[in-house]
């Protein structure tokens, strides 16, 4: 998994709405998000970036953000 800084703001709920992310060099701008989940590992997120890519981070609560799935990459366990 990669880290990543994720720009983020909480819902009234306590949801997590993820707004935009750096990986790689560049700043991807989410247009949607799909479902959250929570694991051993941390809450998983899905969200679609500008060109339909679909990415899964993953936050473990204290620690950094991570991509753990990207456009072109087999998801990494």
């Amino acid at each position: 998994m990669d880290t990543t800084e994720v720009e983020v703001r909480f819902d009234a709920e306590g949801g997590i709405v993820v707004l935009s992310f750096a990986w790689h060099g560049a700043r991807y701008p989410v247009t949607s998000q799909g479902r959250q989940w929570d694991t051993d590992d941390g809450r998983h997120i899905l969200v679609m970036t500008t060109g339909d890519r679909v990415f899964e981070l993953v936050w473990g609560g204290r620690g950094p953000w991570q991509v753990q799935r990207a456009p072109g990459r087999e998801l990494v366990a």
